[in-house]
């Protein structure tokens, strides 16, 4: 995973940490309002610990496919380089204003 990917993940199990923190500090507060975003962050921060298991999940998931699929057919993915960086310079050297004259 690349750098940015790190801090993405870092920052979520920060947020969640903090999250858990502030409800667990709040335990002995009274009062209906309290309780009830007490258990709203309580709710959202279960929920968002699932939906980052399950995008992680799925990210490992493509990436592996991608391992294998790259694996499977390297020299069809390598052909296919060639083919479109030929294609890419033939379209760049035929606009290129250098060549008329």
């Amino acid at each position: 995973m690349n750098k940015h990917t790190h801090t993405i993940i870092h920052d979520m199990e920060q947020l969640t940490h903090d999250a858990s923190a502030l409800v667990a500090a709040t335990a002995d507060v009274a009062g209906d309002h309290v309780e009830e975003a007490r258990q709203r962050l309580a709710a959202g921060i279960s929920r968002a610990r699932e939906i980052y298991a399950l995008a992680r999940d799925r990210a490992l998931n493509g990436t592996r496919a991608a391992d294998v699929a790259l694996h499977d057919n390297l020299y069809q993915v390598v052909a296919a380089g060639i083919v479109a960086g030929a294609f890419i310079g033939f379209l760049l050297a035929t606009r290129c204003p250098c060549r008329r004259e």
